[in-house]
């Protein structure tokens, strides 16, 4: 297998946890974000929207980390990454959107440099926006996770799940960029449980290839 991604990406960062906790051996290719090598015409290629991670797996190219992560689930199922029941199932896809569908989109590089670059937002309002929206959106992941009783160790139960491989990317990005995390005690108590695992150590940014 070959992972193309960034090691700042927390979209990449989170199918690197998936393949670590699978114990699945890939070759890592860096694509420079900040250096717009996704945007360079033999990456596009390959992957037409641009984005990383991408996932090539034999004969298959796969994007968008969910669906990299539910086919490496579906693949090897061992340990799984999904619960057995719809009703848990239902749950950690929930989870894991709120990540993905509420809070990352609105704090990703391209969204961060067209405030900056097109609509002249300064750098302290652009880390007010930042600041914002992860504190909120983490604010609603707290609140589900402290209120249901499926919460365990993780996320849900007691053994990781695809909730807190999409969780643990978001609180590095949150920490980086100082964001308030003292309202979400249930949150960093996962993401310290998750952090005591080798997997979630060895696919931190810090241990990339590509880390600057």
């Amino acid at each position: 297998m070959e992972l193309y991604g960034y090691f700042r990406s927390s979209a990449s960062f989170r199918v690197r946890i998936a393949l670590a906790l699978k114990g699945l051996p890939y070759d890592h290719r860096p694509v420079h974000l900040a250096r717009d090598e996704h945007l360079n015409a033999p990456y596009k290629a390959m992957a037409p929207a641009a984005l990383v991670p991408l996932l090539k797996d034999g004969d298959a190219t796969l994007s968008q980390s969910i669906a990299i992560i539910e086919y490496l689930n579906e693949t090897h199922p061992e340990p799984p990454l999904l619960p057995a029941d719809p009703v848990g199932r239902a749950r950690v896809r929930a989870l894991s959107l709120d990540v993905a569908c509420e809070i990352h989109p609105l704090n990703n590089l391209r969204v961060l440099r067209y405030l900056t670059r097109e609509m002249g937002v300064s750098e302290d309002h652009k880390n007010r926006w930042y600041r914002h929206w992860v504190e909120r959106g983490l604010e609603a992941v707290e609140r589900q996770l402290a209120q249901h009783p499926a919460t365990g160790r993780f996320c849900h139960g007691d053994e990781p799940t695809m909730a807190d491989v999409l969780l643990v990317p978001q609180i590095f990005n949150a920490q980086r960029m100082e964001c308030q995390l003292d309202h979400v005690p249930t949150v960093m108590r996962v993401f310290e449980a998750c952090m005591q695992r080798g997997a979630f150590q060895a696919s931190q940014p810090s241990a990339c290839p590509d880390a600057e």
